[in-house]
């Protein structure tokens, strides 16, 4: 029996996701944060995380998603299909259910957002290593569990060495106006306007 209750669920495909958005629960305080992700980073692992959130009552669940693995079909055509799927809010009075399914979209992937804290950029990558390597320009980053583990926490060590979640959201919502503007479909993030959603709740 799912209950009613202003909670998020917020998954990402991977640890790196879990990871970050574990080390935003101090800046979410009133807010119940869960983070987790499917142990196999597949569409179909996800589509079971988000049923088992809706039924467990989650009022939002916040999807993070790294295009750089939808560019190309089988996947490109399983995530529109899993988009559609969830495009309405979910409703059940009876069984206490009632669950609003997002989608934010980074490309190439969420380390954009990272990379955000400290500069803009628009260039286009070609893979994650180039995207990573511009980052530790800026600050130390591995994408490894036990690295994530020894800074305790993503976002203050982001803020500790310089960055600024500010600066995040403002340099992910202009990648998204460049992106409309523009018309391009790479080098963007919409975790500001998921940031900007959950200070919302």
């Amino acid at each position: 029996m799912g209950k009613l209750r202003e909670t998020a669920l917020i998954l990402g495909e991977g640890p790196t996701e879990f990871y970050y958005f574990k080390s935003l629960c101090d800046v979410f305080k009133r807010l119940t944060i869960k983070p987790d992700y499917p142990k196999h980073t597949n569409l179909k692992e996800l589509d079971a995380k988000i049923a088992e959130g809706v039924t467990m009552g989650y009022s939002h669940i916040f999807c993070i998603i790294d295009m750089d693995t939808k560019d190309k079909e089988p996947e490109r055509s399983q995530y529109q299909r899993l988009k559609a799927k969830y495009a309405k809010p979910i409703n059940k009075p009876r069984e206490g259910i009632r669950c609003q399914v997002e989608f934010f979209e980074t490309h190439r992937c969420t380390e954009l957002f990272f990379l955000y804290y400290f500069r803009y950029t628009s260039r286009p990558y070609d893979n994650q290593g180039a995207l990573i390597k511009d980052l530790n320009k800026c600050v130390e980053y591995r994408k490894m569990t036990e690295f994530f583990i020894k800074t305790k926490g993503l976002h203050g060590y982001f803020e500790r060495n310089g960055g600024s979640l500010e600066k995040a959201i403002a340099n992910a919502n202009r990648s998204m106006d460049e992106k409309l503007k523009d018309g391009r479909d790479y080098t963007y993030s919409e975790l500001g306007k998921l940031i900007s959603t959950l200070h919302e709740l």
